[in-house]
């Protein structure tokens, strides 16, 4: 990626309201490097889109400064901003060849003929989609289409590419195969991508860094990884991957750690202090479902409960495991199968652990 100091894309104190009252997005700030895949996410209405279309042009912010490459774009018209676009619907021409497709966007830059014929065969080869250059939209698959959509917001050269849940209407497996699919693209040729999206697995899976909206604030912002392990919130905690959630008050507070009590008498639970300011605080604790051990070995396992086994689902690498733990009865555990435990059956109690760093106690 780019040097961070220079970033390619700034967004400072960007703010949208459609009726004068109400902001979609509030006080955003990113700084986006060149060569990075940022995508931001979010539940529908968070903010996410809006942001993507004030980049393009499609929008005009309410308040702030969008920069891109160290001038100010707020004035500049779309098609004069240099950026590529992937939409959901594809946005082909239906009336052209998949070539004269590729081709429509280095005639409006008058690039010269022989140049055109050059960039469109290259461009089709990136997607796979080689001796496809006489076809009409209409006589392509979904994933097809998806990638010539792809391959016409490249072909000019863009210094951004922005792609809008580009993969929204594919069906799963495909899905998964065009994630890869653009995230090598991105790699070979380190061309800078703002992706928007609603899915989780499909953020984790292509980004650099992901930005978490909700409610027009940027909850977090960071790699993959950090959302998943570190979240610094009860929202981002909920959203990034699965998550169980126990509800408690705080008795203590020792530097990084903290001691809190259960809700519905589950006795005391050790935890990271990442979001609780004074003992007395509500707090939701964090935990992630494999992080659970069954029957665990006391030196490793500080946290110990009893629970009731409640439902077991046979996913062949793992068993998840839906027990009955202070109250809550959608407890998950992901047991590996490799340690097929006997005493795992519906009704049968259990003693499980983990560890105090896997435990995060965030805001109520």
């Amino acid at each position: 990626m780019g040097d961070r100091s220079d970033p390619l894309v700034q967004f400072v104190n960007v703010q949208k309201s459609y009726d004068g009252v109400h902001l979609v997005v509030k006080d955003f700030n990113v700084d986006m490097a060149a060569g990075e895949f940022l995508t931001m996410l979010g539940p529908s209405g968070s903010g996410k889109t809006t942001c993507l279309m004030m980049l393009a042009g499609f929008e005009a912010a309410t308040h702030g400064e969008i920069i891109l490459d160290g001038r100010s774009i707020n004035h500049v018209a779309p098609h004069k901003r240099d950026i590529g676009m992937v939409f959901q619907n594809y946005a082909l021409f239906p009336h052209m060849t998949v070539g004269e497709n590729l081709a429509f966007p280095l005639q409006v830059r008058k690039i010269p003929k022989h140049e055109i014929a050059e960039r469109v065969k290259q461009a089709l080869g990136m997607v796979r989609l080689d001796g496809f250059a006489q076809r009409r939209p209409s006589q392509l698959s979904g994933g097809q289409q998806q990638r010539v959509a792809v391959a016409r917001a490249l072909v000019f050269e863009p210094k951004l590419v922005l792609m809008d849940e580009p993969l929204g209407a594919l069906d799963k497996n495909l899905r998964e195969e065009m994630q890869y699919e653009i995230k090598h693209i991105h790699q070979n040729l380190g061309v800078t991508m703002l992706y928007v999206t609603h899915d989780q697995t499909e953020a984790l899976t292509m980004s650099d860094r992901i930005a978490v909206f909700d409610d027009g604030i940027v909850q977090q912002l960071a790699s993959p990884s950090v959302l998943y392990e570190e979240p610094e919130n009860a929202f981002v905690a909920g959203f990034i991957g699965e998550n169980n959630r126990l509800m408690g008050q705080v008795k203590v507070i020792e530097g990084s750690y903290c001691s809190v009590e259960l809700e519905g008498g589950g006795g005391i639970i050790e935890a990271l202090k990442v979001n609780v300011d004074k003992v007395g605080d509500r707090t939701t604790l964090s935990l992630r479902p494999e992080r659970v051990v069954v029957n665990p070995d006391g030196d490793t396992c500080v946290n110990c409960c009893e629970a009731r086994v409640e439902e077991l689902i046979y996913h062949g690498d793992h068993i998840r495991t839906r027990v009955m733990l202070s109250g809550n009865r959608d407890f998950i555990i992901k047991v590996p199968n490799a340690h097929h435990h006997a005493q795992l059956r519906e009704g049968a109690n259990v003693r499980i652990g983990w560890a105090v760093d896997d435990c995060r106690a965030l805001d109520a």
